[in-house]
């Protein structure tokens, strides 16, 4: 398969655009970040959309702040997920009020042809239940035909028995699967479970692989200390060989790198890039750079 091909086909980025210095120019305003960013990925997992839905004028300008081609996976609400344990439902009539809201807001991305998906992930104790069950199919019939993927975050839903079966109902159900890779530390975890669920698009979600971190949610630090993670070598070679082998049953795959707190997603996600045989993006322009810019060296001189 050719670079031209995999670039079509494979749009690697990170979770979040705000932190990840090592992309921006130096001195770089908040403000500029997102634009800066997509000089480097052609897809961003928007995480700040998690705590709060954002306005569909805001989405207006993150949109215009991005080229024609890139694409945005907009993480759910954690209201619609109950990750906040149903505080969020306080700042809206009822659920499908929520719901409502959030789709108004990234159907400003869909008319401007840059929603990818809409990533659900839910919680640790979002277990394999018939009420949970009930609680996807809801959330299919709400979010309409918007594109949906899907990740969980407790074991019981790929234990022996039930992996086929998730699979079935996330295919049935149109949910795009979200694979990770992640530490295998009890039931909080999913193993790697390479199988896309529709034939368009599969989403990979890399949040590192440290094993004592994971289970950290009582600490202050939790984030931080749950990402902190650098893969290897031979790791990201592992993940490019499942990557082709996935391109085999799938038209797309979007890869997120999240293992963010020690600065080490972008350079991972560059690395894989590089293994690919794709371009890396360019370097960051520092300010000793200037001086190399055509122009600027005979005008000090």
């Amino acid at each position: 398969m050719s670079s031209e091909e995999l670039a079509q086909r494979v749009h690697i980025g990170l979770s979040g655009w705000g932190d990840h210095d090592k992309l921006y120019d130096e001195g770089a305003k908040a403000g500029d970040r997102l634009g800066m960013y997509a000089r480097h990925f052609p897809v961003v997992e928007m995480d700040n959309s998690f705590y709060a839905i954002p306005s569909p004028e805001q989405m207006g300008k993150w949109c215009d702040q991005t080229p024609e081609g890139f694409g945005f996976i907009v993480k759910a609400f954690q209201g619609m997920t109950g990750h906040d344990r149903g505080k969020g439902k306080s700042y809206y009539p009822n659920t499908k009020a929520m719901f409502d809201a959030f789709k108004q807001s990234v159907e400003v991305l869909r008319e401007k042809g840059k929603l990818r998906a809409v990533l659900f992930q839910y919680p640790p104790w979002f277990q394999c239940e018939r009420k949970h069950v009930e609680i996807l199919k809801r959330t299919r019939e709400w979010m309409g035909d918007a594109p949906l993927a899907l990740e969980f975050r407790h074991q019981s839903w790929f234990e022996p028995g039930m992996r086929e079966k998730t699979l079935a109902f996330m295919q049935d159900e149109g949910w795009i699967h979200s694979i990770v890779d992640e530490p295998q530390a009890g039931a909080g975890s999913v193993p790697t479970v390479l199988e896309p669920t529709r034939e368009d698009a599969v989403m990979i979600r890399l949040h590192g692989r440290n094993m004592n971190g994971w289970n950290s949610g009582g600490q202050e630090n939790w984030r931080e200390v749950r990402y902190l993670y650098r893969y290897n070598d031979e790791e990201l070679r592992e993940w490019r060989d499942h990557v082709l082998k996935l391109l085999k049953h799938v038209r797309q795959c979007w890869m997120i790198f999240n293992n963010n707190s020690g600065g080490d997603a972008s350079d991972n996600a560059k690395q894989l890039l590089q293994l690919l045989g794709m371009d890396s993006g360019p370097e960051p322009l520092r300010q000793l750079d200037w001086f190399e810019l055509p122009g600027i060296s005979q005008e000090i001189e």
